[in-house]
């Protein structure tokens, strides 16, 4: 019996060290816990309605999602300036060519200019005029007049005035004609002076005051008109 009760004494001090051992590490600081950012990890225990053990979520696993930090300030956007809307390359449909009832004094092969609505119209028989889209001078270069045709030219050549080149040193001297050249594919020269009838490489400007005086239609317009008109033909611009 003496022999029991030391062989439990013996056994009780040898388990004393680990039990203190084990009491202290209750009071080591352990390492953070790191929960993952994305709420629907499948390791998340997630308590199921009505049940008192915790299950585990079996849906699908992806991949760690970074923390997305929120101000409590929304930033105000600063407003844009606008910038300078281009200028438009359309041929506004308003000046294609038409043909209209006429009843005024003038004569069929007349050629009527008006530059305030911008339109040519020829005068044909029958009560009817073939109207067309001109372009026409700008502020300070409109003009107004009766002339006559008294040259036709096609692809023609342009040799700027030398006003017109001191006013835009850039311009050649001579430019033959062509796809590129500012007159177009037809011209028709009224009488002495420097104005034309004559087509365009930008139909956009059509209905626009934008030339130094002359008249400008579409290429294939002018070409039209250019074969319905001769030399000699009248021309009032009003």
């Amino acid at each position: 019996m003496r022999n029991l009760i030391l062989s439990a004494a013996l056994a009780a001090v040898v388990a004393i060290p680990g039990a203190a051992h084990a009491a202290s590490d209750r009071y080591v600081p352990r390492p953070p816990v790191l929960l993952s950012p994305d709420l629907s990890e499948p390791w998340l225990l997630q308590y199921a309605p009505g049940k008192k053990r915790p299950v585990i979520s079996q849906r699908t696993v992806r991949q760690p999602v970074a923390p997305v930090m929120v101000s409590s300030i929304t930033p105000v956007p600063i407003p844009q300036q606008r910038a300078a809307k281009p200028a438009s390359r359309q041929f506004d449909p308003a000046f294609l060519p038409a043909v209209i009832a006429y009843s005024g004094p003038e004569r069929p092969g007349t050629i009527i200019i008006d530059t305030n609505a911008r339109y040519l119209y020829l005068v044909e028989p029958g009560g009817q005029a073939r109207r067309y889209g001109v372009g026409v001078g700008k502020p300070g270069f409109e003009w107004a007049g009766e002339h006559r045709i008294t040259r036709k030219a096609e692809w023609p050549g342009w040799t700027p005035p030398p006003e017109m080149r001191k006013r835009r040193p850039g311009l050649p001297v001579h430019m033959e004609g062509g796809p590129n050249n500012p007159l177009g594919a037809r011209a028709m020269y009224l009488g002495s002076t420097l104005y034309r009838i004559h087509g365009s490489n930008e139909p956009w400007s059509i209905g626009k005051a934008v030339s130094s005086g002359c008249i400008r239609m579409r290429n294939e317009d002018v070409t039209d008109l250019y074969e319905r008109v001769g030399v000699g033909t009248r021309v009032i611009v009003m």
